[in-house]
């Protein structure tokens, strides 16, 4: 049996009784679903890398307290690739889907960018934060099934020109492009490259000429790949699998 797994984050730690508390929907997780009892084993991780061994001491509807037993490893190691994946808004359920293939893939960073060509238009401040929410819950579940104990982050929605231009980014960038750029073989970040990496994929309506020459004056290497034309959800998910073939861990 796989390890019963459960999200806390770091101010649900306390150290000086060394237990956890787990909240609403792990708590209800934990006793509705799982059934599980006081004295039983579960695995917690704080979404920031650390895992733990624990014991349940109490559960009730809305909060459970686990006793930490002792640090482990985490039930799958993290890539040696910092990758931060910026993706053109998508409609719902196909950014839902690269959300979770992402977090699967080891991305420790997703970034939704507001482009010209983008399928979805956000309304407002409420519609932007009720996505993040969603997104950021995807995350977490797909975080859990896939064994890592670090939570990438999901930043709120940018403007193309602010993230292209942003210095909080690796200094190696790659903008994926259907038209105008070099080949996957061009790729080599060289021998001081510290393995922190930003990709960008587009919408489904591709990049303007305006988009692309805004990215090479940053400073941004444009890649485009041969063969079939994909699907910007496919497409994400590819260059992200592609990047962690090349210099992460799927070998």
């Amino acid at each position: 049996m796989g390890r019963r797994r459960f999200y806390a984050p770091s101010g649900a730690f306390n150290s000086h009784t060394q237990t956890v508390t787990l909240e609403t929907d792990e708590a209800r997780h934990l006793r509705e679903v799982l059934r599980l009892k006081p004295g039983d084993e579960v695995y917690v991780f704080d979404g920031a890398g650390r895992e733990f061994l624990c014991a349940i001491e109490s559960s009730r509807r809305d909060s459970a307290v686990v006793k930490i037993l002792e640090e482990v490893q985490p039930a799958r190691p993290e890539s040696t690739l910092q990758l931060t994946l910026a993706v053109a808004l998508l409609k719902s359920d196909k950014f839902d889907l690269v959300v979770q293939k992402a977090t699967e893939l080891g991305v420790v960073r997703l970034i939704p960018v507001m482009t010209k060509l983008a399928d979805v238009k956000l309304k407002d401040e409420s519609d932007s934060q009720k996505r993040l929410l969603r997104w950021r819950r995807i995350a977490l579940e797909a975080a859990k099934q896939s064994g890592r104990a670090l939570m990438p982050e999901i930043a709120a929605p940018v403007l193309f020109s602010e993230m292209i231009g942003s210095e909080d980014l690796a200094d190696y960038k790659v903008l994926f492009s259907e038209r105008g750029g070099q080949s996957l073989d061009s790729l080599q970040p060289g021998a001081e490259w510290n393995g922190y990496l930003t990709a960008v994929v587009g919408s489904e309506g591709g990049w303007t000429d305006a988009e692309l020459e805004t990215a090479r004056a940053a400073g941004w290497k444009v890649i485009t790949l041969g063969g079939r034309t994909l699907r910007a959800e496919t497409a994400a998910i590819a260059f992200a699998t592609l990047m962690q073939h090349l210099f992460g861990d799927l070998k």
